[in-house]
Parts: C-alpha cells; structure tokens; sequence
C-alpha cells in the first residue's frame, strides 16, 4: 500500500499507519482486524460534518431540506463517487473471492472504506482535522449541491403527484433477480393501474430497482 500517495490524494497525512491499514482493510481479507468498527464510527461523524456544513451553509432551510440534502450527500452513491475521485478501491485490502469480483469497484465497498477511513483520521487526529478532511474530499459534491433542487427521491416524488391528483398509488413487483449472491441484480416494475402506465427499472438492490422504474415514469410524464 502507497500511504503517501493515498495521504495526498486524501489531503490527510496519518500519524499512525496502523489506522490507516485497518480502513483500508475488507472482511473478506481479515475477519479479526477489519475496517468495520471504523467504518461505523467514519458514518456517525461524517453525519455530524456533513449536516454542521449545511446547518450553516443554508440558513434559509428548513429541517425537511436540510435532511435531504444531507441524505444526497452521505448516500451510498455519493459515497463511492467521492472514493472513486482518490481511486480508493486501488488501496483497499481484499480476500481472494472479492478480488476476482471486482469488489474494489463495488459501491458497497468502496463507500464502507471511505466511511471507515474519516473513523481513522479522527481517531488520528480530532474532530476540526476529520472536519477539513471530509470538507477537502466532498469539495466537488458540495459545490454542487443546490438547496433549491429536487433532493426527493423518484418514488417518493411520484407518489406525491399520484395523491395530488387522486389516482391510485404505484405497484412494484420483483420480475427478475440475476447474480452470485454478493452481486446481485434487481429487475423490479413499476405499474399505474389508473394511467395504464408501466416501466421497468434494474439496481443491485430492490430499492434502487425501484427508484429506476419510478424515474422512468416520471419521465414519461414529463415531471
């Protein structure tokens, strides 16, 4: 592992490697030292940075926007996007079996070690370093984060419109679900039984599947 190269492209220079080792360290490559503690820590504290950020950025938001965007930044996309901005997945230590997978290219992974590695640089450093840190790796996402934009997600958007003009609300069934266990893909419809109305969506999850589909009908109505 490059720890220099890493610490540059982070804007973070770790004190104790061993922290650093450990974030970058899946399961499946060691079940008894492993990122998964600090990535539960690396969560709660880029929650509390993320939402003081906005809290103070958007002074004209109220609770509801403000958790929206907050939940637009620290999603799992956001997440990998961000980790895939310092080629994170290049640093992560895998097992055999997530190697040949492709896990470093994984969301799911590479947003788990990104969580894990701010748990690391705050027990490295504090709380006002983690904060600069997070605040250096999220610069894109944050310049572009709109407070007036349209930060609900498709279903619940679409919801919204079919009870504002009193139809009836959205079927979504499971049609296909393809993939090793750890690599699944969803092939979920979305149907409006009061439109005749129906589109198909495909996520590696059913939620993501769902939002897909939900999109493609919103599209189709031009919302």
């Amino acid at each position: 592992m490059n720890a220099d190269k890493l610490c540059a492209l982070t804007g973070y220079e770790f004190r104790q490697t061993r922290l650093l080792e450990q974030a970058l360290t899946h399961r499946s490559y060691s079940r008894q030292l492993n990122n998964e503690r600090l990535e539960f820590l690396g969560d709660s504290i880029l929650n509390l940075i993320i939402s003081n950020h906005i809290y103070q950025r958007f002074e004209s938001a109220d609770e509801g926007d403000l958790s929206r965007i907050r939940a637009s930044l620290v999603k799992e996309e956001t997440l990998a996007q961000v980790a895939r901005q310092i080629d994170l997945g290049d640093f992560i230590l895998l097992g055999g079996g997530e190697l040949k997978s492709g896990g470093f290219r994984r969301a799911s992974i590479l947003s788990d070690a990104l969580e894990a590695l701010i748990g690391a640089i705050y027990l490295d450093s504090d709380y006002a370093q983690t904060e600069a840190a997070v605040l250096h790796l999220y610069r894109e996402q944050l310049q572009n984060v709109d407070a007036g934009a349209n930060l609900r997600d498709p279903k619940t958007r679409l919801q919204e419109y079919l009870q504002a003009s009193k139809n009836s609300l959205p079927s979504y069934q499971v049609e296909q679900i393809t993939g090793k266990s750890h690599d699944q893909v969803f092939t979920v419809k979305c149907q409006l039984t009061d439109l005749d109305m129906q589109s198909s969506g495909k996520g590696s999850s059913r939620k993501k599947a769902e939002q897909q589909a939900a999109q493609k009908i919103l599209n189709m109505l031009g919302l």
